[in-house]
């Protein structure tokens, strides 16, 4: 594992004058380039020709290291080309997918906002129910194998699929079924399936709740609120039922975007008794715990319930529903803010306090 050590002794040879913030084309590269622009960083964007459209036309990005595959960007040319701009990275989905977790634990030798140390913790499903059980947060009944399966069941699948390959099952057989349909589609493999997450479905309203946990003020806010839209799911569901059972599509969850929503407000103290109780579990197991953006993906049920069925311990993609900020984020300042622009005061400050090492790892 790399230290925090050989971390800051990295930042410390940087320019402080020049930092420059980068990530990965990718996910939310979008608002956190974009917000680091705004708080008067420099940007760099990591991508491959044809993927970098949207960072031109929209000139959130000041420089580009292109790569021929995103799984180039653990190479070592790519993390000089980094150190020489003095830059901190801001992981997100894509950029863990493609440089891999072995690699970011290890391997890549640049400053980088947040703890790495936790992101296997979101990606592990055994470690997130580990940190949210610790955090006293409902999740629903988890089945160790399809034998046990006696309700309806959702099936996820390991990696930052996006939904893709989820399905729902209320027996073994049916369980089996969709496994073997799945197989057949190359959506899955073998070592998909012995890894297989099965969780009770709860029937609810969906909230992905995104906070920011700042070391600096030693608080949690909550930025932004959003649902998603899946397919083909979503589509499925505008067709009535009796059409549904004719057309025998398999319903799936890739989610394609997210949108806005705000939550019933006598909900929010539980909502913040989340937050604070996530952040300090994650100080007890994986020290020194979360920095910065989290979200808790949760379903809100009739009995006003809320059950969370997935954490993210970096930035989520649904914070792309809030780029000029959100109701919540207004809250704080009266003022637009984005969980990007949020990451960069949050870095803009420690650099100022001379607290790096509070943030950075």
């Amino acid at each position: 594992m790399i230290s925090q050590e050989e971390i800051l002794e990295i930042l410390n040879n940087y320019d402080k004058d020049e930092i420059t913030i980068a990530t990965l084309g990718s996910h939310t590269a979008l608002h956190i380039l974009k917000g680091a622009k705004l708080e008067g960083f420099s940007t760099v964007c990591i991508t491959i020709k044809g993927r970098d459209v949207p960072y031109k036309r929209f000139k959130v990005a000041d420089k580009f290291i292109y790569i021929k595959d995103f799984s180039e960007i653990s190479s070592e040319s790519v993390q000089e080309k980094l150190r020489e701009l003095n830059a901190i990275i801001v992981p997100h989905g894509s950029f863990i997918a493609y440089c891999g977790l072995d690699n970011i634990e290890n391997n890549f030798l640049v400053p980088m906002f947040g703890n790495r140390k936790i992101l296997r913790w979101e990606a592990e499903r055994d470690l997130e129910r580990k940190i949210l059980e610790e955090a006293k947060i409902r999740t629903p009944k988890k089945f160790n194998n399809p034998d046990e399966i006696d309700r309806s069941v959702i099936v996820k699948f390991p990696g930052a699929r996006g939904g893709k390959g989820y399905f729902i099952a209320n027996s073994k057989e049916e369980f089996y079924k969709k496994v073997e349909f799945l197989k057949s589609r190359n959506i899955i493999d073998d070592e998909d399936v012995k890894r297989a997450h099965i969780e009770e479905y709860v029937v609810g309203a969906n909230y992905c709740l995104h906070y920011f946990y700042s070391p600096l003020k030693d608080e949690v806010e909550l930025l932004g609120i959003d649902r998603r839209y899946e397919s083909n799911i979503d589509g499925l569901v505008r067709i009535p039922a009796k059409e549904q059972m004719e057309i025998n599509i398999e319903p799936s969850y890739v989610i394609t975007g997210n949108f806005p929503v705000v939550i019933r407000e006598s909900l929010l103290p539980e909502v913040f008794k989340m937050g604070d109780n996530l952040v300090l579990a994650s100080k007890k197991i994986v020290p020194p715990g979360i920095i910065g953006q989290f979200c808790l993906q949760s379903l809100c049920t009739e009995n006003l319930e809320l059950v969370v069925f997935e954490m993210s311990a970096r930035i989520d993609g649904g914070t792309n529903s809030f780029m000029n900020g959100s109701p919540y984020s207004f809250l704080y300042n009266a003022e637009p803010l984005s969980m990007g622009q949020r990451i960069a005061r949050e870095i803009k400050l420690a650099l100022k306090l001379g607290m790096e090492n509070k943030i950075i790892y």
